[in-house]
């Protein structure tokens, strides 16, 4: 069922300038964007961010397509279940639930950062249902040395301080993983902390990089899976500033599965390309849209 909800924190409605869905399953209220009208554009974010990512992304769109961002539970406007686990496959149920609910058939789907995973998990799954493949930075096969050493730091007793105390991801991966310093204004960067006013509600923020470890058996299964999505057109937007996705061997890996997908490299752009460069991830949506003829 669909309710109606009051959002945790405020936004500024020049920012943010979309009106505000909640879907509810199991007690649990999941916030969602659903803007325009046309072939559903699926886009999931990752940590520690919410559908605000993609709001710049929505406004250069509209009038393609009908654009639809949830915030998984723990994020952005959703609640903060206490019994909930957190982990990526929780979410991606969530958002199989949601696009169930929503009717969504067919769809496109685009993910960045752990979206991927929650994302394609659905995808190989479902794949008659979906249209096409935007990807941003992000992977689904188990973690390399690097994102191990990552999830051992903040996945681990020391990142479970960082983010449970002094709410880390948000209030400084964020600003360290974006570019430009116009995309680092305090209105913004507050729209990433706000989610999280006490350790409690951090627990999304921790268990992401925990799971990079946790999750390498269903990341195996997703990787695995992904013949089954060779046949679906895919745009490749990269931002190579990224210090953990913006190398040529997650590219290349990207390419074996998808081997005639364009690959639009954004050279000035970090790890939240959304925000540092929503024309080109705008673009690559809109490229996709006109191969499907929508």
């Amino acid at each position: 069922m669909t309710s109606i909800r009051q959002r945790p924190f405020s936004v500024s409605s020049s920012e943010y300038p979309f009106a505000s869905h909640w879907f509810e399953h199991d007690g649990i209220a999941m916030h969602y964007v659903d803007e325009g009208t046309g072939i559903p554009v699926l886009m999931l974010h990752g940590n520690p961010t919410w559908s605000f990512l993609y709001r710049n992304v929505i406004r250069r769109i509209e009038g393609s397509c009908r654009s639809i961002a949830p915030d998984y539970p723990g994020f952005g406007f959703s609640d903060h279940p206490p019994n909930y686990g957190y982990t990526p496959q929780e979410h991606s149920q969530w958002v199989n639930a949601l696009i169930d609910h929503l009717c969504l058939d067919p769809f496109i789907l685009v993910v960045q950062d752990w979206g991927g995973p929650i994302g394609l998990s659905i995808a190989v799954e479902r794949a008659q249902d979906v249209a096409g493949l935007v990807i941003l930075n992000t992977w689904c096969w188990p973690p390399p040395l690097d994102m191990r050493i990552f999830s051992l730091l903040l996945g681990g007793a020391l990142g479970k301080y960082l983010n449970l105390q002094c709410n880390f991801f948000a209030r400084r991966i964020v600003s360290w993983s974006l570019a430009h310093p116009e995309s680092k204004t305090s209105e913004v960067l507050k729209a990433y902390t706000d989610p999280f006013p006490t350790s409690s509600s951090r627990m999304g923020t921790y268990v992401f990089p925990r799971s990079i470890r946790g999750s390498a058996e269903w990341l195996e299964t997703i990787e695995g899976k992904l013949a089954r999505l060779q046949d679906k057109p895919v745009e490749l937007v990269w931002a190579m500033q990224d210090v953990v996705f913006g190398n040529e061997s997650i590219i290349e890996r990207w390419l074996n599965y998808f081997p005639d997908a364009p690959l639009d490299r954004i050279a000035d752009a970090k790890h939240y390309l959304q925000e540092d460069n929503p024309e080109r991830v705008a673009a690559g949506i809109q490229r996709l849209l006109d191969r499907l003829g929508s």
